[in-house]
């Protein structure tokens, strides 16, 4: 026997070193990828600002209150906590599949008191080792542990997708939060002009030059303005508790102070298509999840196949006292391999196969759809980014002749050329260009915000732990993520200058 079992390990050696695993190997799906993006044709960012660093990307915004918020989604958002419990259930799925390489070892023991009738009660006693060890010849295991691999990747992109978009919708909550501010301000301004234009309405009637009625006007257009300066609060309040859940906060502990808005819109070049392949995370969600299904398929063809494992025991059986159980007479052992080959199943294992490989094509379209979409989310505020500059240019116009219209109304009522109709409609021109302009400039933000986020925020396939294999990647490494300013109209009052934290440079794609 045992002459038997040494020429049988070296030749299963042999074997296994020769053995490669079955089903396809992994090649990345082909995707058709543009040379660059339509939109970006007559929008060209200005004063680049090459020294950017490569930190956190909200940086770019140079806002201490939102760098402090955003730094507190990683430590409180219940959404990211979840998907990271997602990813440590994912590598304990992998050291599970990694057990599978292993040799199982177990011990057994027992003692039992058997009576019989009209008999002497006898104790037996028992004590024995096996070890079984599954022989992975045709890569079944591995193929199992490739696409757990595969699905731990794809849950580590989910997580940065999650804190990606965690973090671009902090940002855009705040900065409508900060339009809000920015509108309360303007409403102050249009209540306190208001306030004056009723001040000489009154004096005009008084002495005779004006009209009762315009005095009533004058009231109706204030108490308009002041209602208008009143309901700010409720959008506001509203954007202020959606922050507050988003940091894992409760609303009623939790205040963001008014501010100013910022005065400029930072914009980063898009780059060329092919760039999010590897820089968005829900792009490298869909390519990993691709492999993992790829791997599927050697796991289902495995059942085709013969499995051959190497099994061995040792029992001790006796009975009497315990210590005489361990005597080499009481000793029976074995040892051998073991193969097993299905031979009828009723069509199970082509089942299998077929629904493996159908898993695949699922995978592989949901990846093409997710790029292209990925690449119409960019060409979508490339396309806003343009045309809001080319409108915020004309609404800065507007507002400035408004003013002046304004001005000139209210000298020309003075002066009784003019009546107060003619300064209400000019007064309500000027508070509705103001507030277009606004709404402009937001959106402006909002749309550069979803455009650093539809590039990834500088996120990069390599930061998937442990990295993909060289052959699942073909694209070259992103770029970094430069930042320009556009100027914006003067009304708005910039925020306090602040500086731009560095951080550790972004390790380079893998091939």
């Amino acid at each position: 026997m045992m002459s038997c079992v040494r020429g049988f390990l070296p030749a299963c050696g042999c074997a296994l070193l020769a053995a490669c695993a079955i089903g396809p190997d992994y090649k990345r799906p082909s995707v058709d990828v543009a040379t660059g993006f339509k939109e970006v044709d007559g929008w060209k960012p200005t004063e680049p600002a090459d020294a950017l660093s490569r930190g956190p990307w909200w940086h770019i915004f140079n806002d201490d209150v939102l760098n402090g918020l955003e730094d507190q989604i990683d430590i409180s958002n219940q959404n990211i906590k979840a998907t990271a419990a997602a990813v440590e259930q994912a590598q304990a799925l992998v050291t599970e599949a990694q057990a599978g390489y292993w040799p199982t070892l177990s011990v057994s023991a027992g003692r039992t008191h058997e009576r019989r009738f009209a008999a002497r009660p006898q104790n037996s006693n028992s004590a024995g080792a096996s070890v079984s060890w599954p022989l992975d010849i045709w890569g079944t295991v591995r193929r199992s542990v490739e696409s757990s691999k595969a699905s731990e990747q794809s849950n580590e992109a989910t997580l940065a997708s999650a804190r990606l978009s965690a973090q671009a919708e902090l940002a855009l909550d705040y900065f409508q939060l900060r339009g809000q501010d920015q509108l309360q301000i303007l409403l102050d301004d249009i209540v306190k002009a208001d306030e004056l234009a009723l001040k000489i309405t009154e004096n005009r009637y008084r002495v005779g030059v004006a009209a009762r009625a315009d005095v009533v006007t004058a009231e109706t257009q204030l108490l308009s303005a002041q209602t208008q300066q009143i309901n700010v609060a409720v959008q506001r309040g509203m954007l202020e508790h959606a922050i507050a859940v988003l940091v894992g906060q409760q609303p009623a502990a939790f205040t963001v102070t008014p501010s100013a808005l910022r005065t400029d819109v930072p914009t980063i070049p898009a780059g060329v298509p092919s760039d999010l392949l590897e820089r968005r995370p829900d792009i490298a969600e869909a390519e990993r999840t691709v492999a993992a299904a790829n791997a599927q398929i050697g796991v289902s063809k495995g059942a085709y196949f013969p499995s051959l494992s190497l099994s061995g025991a040792v029992d001790y059986a006796a009975g009497g006292a315990i210590s005489q159980l361990f005597r080499v007479a009481n000793q029976t052992w074995s040892v051998g391999p073991n193969l097993n080959q299905i031979l009828f199943a009723g069509g199970l294992h082509r089942a299998e196969v077929a629904a493996a490989r159908a898993g695949w094509e699922i995978s592989v379209d949901n990846y093409r759809q997710t790029v292209l979409e990925g690449f119409q989310q960019v060409e979508d505020q490339l396309v806003t980014l343009r045309v809001l500059e080319q409108q915020s240019i004309v609404e800065d116009k507007l507002v400035q002749a408004a003013r002046e219209a304004e001005r000139l109304t209210l000298n020309q009522y003075k002066a009784g050329t003019v009546p107060y109709s003619s300064v209400i409609s000019a007064q309500t021109t000027r508070l509705q260009s103001e507030q277009s302009a606004l709404t402009v400039f937001v959106d402006r933000l909002t749309a550069s915000v979803t455009l650093i986020e539809a590039l990834g925020g500088g996120w990069n396939a390599s930061q998937l732990q442990p990295p993909p294999p060289a052959s699942t990647s073909t694209s070259a490494p992103a770029a970094p993520l430069p930042a320009t300013s556009v100027r914006v109209p003067p009304p708005l009052q910039p925020p306090p200058a602040q500086q731009i934290l560095p951080r550790a440079p972004v390790p380079e794609n893998q091939p």
